[in-house]
C-alpha cells in the first residue's frame, strides 16, 4: 500500500524551513522502490541563511556555560534512547539495512552523545603556575565559530552524531548537510536535539548535492568542516575547504582486510568475518571485504561458502534477514558490474549473488552474498571499494606475507586478525600500517571516548572524530601569559630589552 511521500524541509533558526528550490529529489525505499519522501536541493540564498543563523547564534552560544551545554547533551541522550525504535525504522525505510542493524547504528551514535555529556571535563585547559617569577601561563580551549558537516548515506544517524554533538558541546554552532538519499532519520535526530534544548540557530540543516557542499567549503564564516564519505568526494572537499582556510577532517574510503590464522577459533572467526563483510549489504567503510587466510586456514574456504550461502537476504523490516538491499539501483548496477569484472579478470567465483530475488520484493535492489577466491591485487574487485556484499579471499603461507600484502594497499581505515596466539596478535598490531586494528574483533570502530583513527589514503587531516581528537578539532587553543602587580606604587626593575622573562 503506497503512502504520500513526506516533504523534507531544511532546518534553520530552530525550526523547519520550507525550501523555495526548484530542484527536488525522490527518496525511495530500497526494498520496494516506493517514493517515501522528497528532498530539496538548497538554493544559495538558503545556504547563506543557514550559515547566517549559525554565525549570529555563535555570539551567545559560545558564552553559554559548560554546565548548560552538558545538560542539553544529557537530555539529548535520553531522547535518543526513548526514540531509538523510531529512528531505526526511518533508517531502514530509506537506507534498507535490517532493523537490528539500524538499532545498532542508533546505539553507536548514542555513545558519542553520551561522551559529549562529559564536556565539563573534556574542555579543560592547562595551567603552569609561576612559569616565571609571579607569572602564570595557561591554555584555554575555545570554540572556533561556525562548523559544518557533510555525511554519507550509509549511517544517517551515527555519522551526524560523529559531528554535531561534540561540535556544539564545545561551544560552536553548526550547519549539517546530510545525504540526500536517506535524510529522514537525520532530521528526526535534529528535532530531538532542539527538543533537548539546543537554542535556535545553533544547529541548522540544509540539503543538497555537490553544489551545496562546495558552498559550505567556500563560505568565509565556516571555520571547520567535517566530512565522511567516498575518497573521490572527500579529497575534493578537503582540498577546496583547506584552500578556503578552514580546518578540515575527511574520513574516506577503504579496503579493509581480515586475517584469519589457522589457530583462530574457527566458528567465531568465520561468523565475525561474514557479519562484517555482508552486514548492511557491505555498505560500510569499515566492512572487511578482503579475507586473508594464512596457512591451513585456507581449508576453511568451503565453510565460508556454505555459511554465506545460508545467510538470508530480505527487506530490512524482516528481523530474520541477515542483509537487506543496496541503497539504490545505481549502487546495485555498480556492484554487479564489479562482480562481472572479477569473473572476467580471472577470480574464481565461489558464490554468485547477482541474480538474487526476494519474493514479494522483486523491485528491490538486492545482491546476495558473493565470494571470490584466487583474488590478486591487480583486479578491480580488489583495487576498488565495492560497497556491496562481496568478499574477496586471498590465501598466503605466513603471517609475514599477510602483513606485507596488506601494507601494500594504499588504504588504512581498519583491519582485523583472528588468532589464539598473543604473539601473532601483538606482531600484527605492531607491524601493520593501518590506523585501526581489531584483535578477534571484526569491525574495530572504537568506543566513542577513543578517537576514530583511520590512516593513509582513508583519511585526510590530522584529527579524527570522537574522543580527545574531536575536542581538539572543534576548539582552538588560546595561551595566556599573565602577571599581576601588587599596586601602582610597587618598585620596578627598569626597562627590560631582552627576551628573558623575569
Amino acid at each position: 500500500m503506497s503512502t504520500t511521500p513526506t516533504t523534507i524541509h531544511h532546518f534553520i533558526g530552530g525550526k523547519p524551513y520550507p525550501s523555495q528550490s526548484t530542484e527536488w529529489r525522490d527518496v525511495t525505499n530500497p526494498a520496494t522502490q516506493e517514493v517515501v519522501a522528497r528532498v530539496p536541493f538548497a538554493t544559495r540564498e538558503e545556504v547563506e541563511l543557514a550559515v547566517a543563523n549559525a554565525h549570529a547564534a555563535f555570539q551567545t552560544w559560545r558564552s553559554t556555560s559548560l554546565g548548560a551545554r552538558m545538560r542539553i547533551m544529557l537530555k539529548l541522550q535520553q531522547l535518543i534512547r526513548e526514540n531509538s525504535a523510531e529512528l531505526a525504522q526511518l533508517i531502514t525505510r530509506e537506507h534498507g539495512k535490517t532493523l537490528p542493524d539500524a538499532e545498532g547504528e542508533v546505539g553507536r551514535g548514542l555513545e558519542v552523545v553520551e561522551h559529549a555529556c562529559s564536556i565539563t571535563t573534556l574542555q579543560l585547559g592547562e595551567i603552569a603556575e609561576n612559569a616565571a617569577t609571579g607569572v602564570d601561563v595557561y591554555n584555554l580551549l575555545q570554540p572556533l565559530g561556525v562548523g559544518a558537516g557533510i555525511t554519507a548515506f550509509n549511517f544517517p544517524v551515527m555519522l551526524p552524531c560523529f559531528m554535531f554533538p561534540m561540535a556544539i558541546a564545545c561551544g560552536n554552532t553548526f550547519v549539517l548537510k546530510p545525504s540526500e538519499q536517506d535524510p529522514s532519520s537525520t532530521m528526526r535526530l535534529v528535532e530531538l536535539a532542539h527538543e533537548a534544548g539546543v537554542p535556535p540557530g545553533v544547529l541548522n540543516v540544509i540539503h543538497g548535492g555537490p553544489e551545496v557542499a562546495d558552498m559550505l567549503c567556500d563560505h568565509p564564516d565556516i571555520k571547520a568542516l567535517s566530512f565522511i564519505g567516498s575518497t573521490h568526494v572527500g579529497t575534493h572537499i578537503y582540498r577546496r575547504a583547506s584552500e578556503a582556510g578552514k580546518r578540515v577532517q575527511s574520513m574516506m574510503g577503504a579496503k579493509n582486510h581480515c586475517v584469519v590464522m589457522p589457530d583462530a577459533p574457527k566458528e567465531h572467526a568465520l561468523n565475525n568475518l561474514l557479519g562484517s563483510a555482508f552486514g548492511a549489504a557491505g555498505q560500510r567503510c569499515m566492512a572487511n571485504s578482503v579475507a586473508v587466510f594464512v596457512g591451513a586456514a585456507r581449508d576453511w574456504l568451503p565453510d565460508v561458502v556454505a555459511k554465506s550461502k545460508a545467510m538470508k537476504v530480505g527487506p530490512g523490516t524482516d528481523r530474520s534477514a541477515d542483509l537487506g538491499p543496496l541503497v539504490n539501483p545505481r549502487a546495485k548496477q555498480r556492484v554487479v558490474g564489479l562482480i562481472d569484472s572479477g569473473v572476467a579478470q580471472g577470480a574464481r567465483l565461489l558464490l554468485d549473488g547477482r541474480d538474487c530475488t526476494v519474493p514479494g520484493y522483486e523491485k528491490g535492489n538486492f545482491v546476495g552474498p558473493t565470494v571470490f577466491a584466487d583474488v590478486t591485487d591487480q583486479m578491480d574487485i580488489y583495487q576498488q571499494e565495492i560497497f556491496g556484499p562481496v568478499l574477496n579471499v586471498v590465501c598466503v603461507d605466513t603471517l609475514e606475507e599477510a602483513i606485507a600484502f596488506i601494507n601494500r594497499n594504499p588504504n588504512g581505515n581498519g583491519t582485523s586478525i583472528f588468532t589464539s596466539s598473543g604473539w601473532a596478535a601483538r606482531k600484527y598490531q605492531h607491524d601493520i600500517n593501518v590506523g585501526q586494528v581489531g584483535i578477534n574483533v571484526p569491525i574495530p570502530v572504537p568506543v566513542a571516548y577513543f578517537s576514530f583513527t583511520g590512516s593513509r589514503a582513508s583519511k585526510l587531516g590530522d584529527l579524527g572524530p570522537n574522543g580527545k581528537q574531536a575536542v581538539q578539532f572543534w576548539t582552538q587553543t588560546k595561551t595566556v601569559t599573565a602577571r599581576w602587580y601588587e599596586d601602582h606604587g610597587s618598585s620596578s626593575d627598569g626597562v627590560n630589552t631582552t627576551i628573558t622573562m623575569k
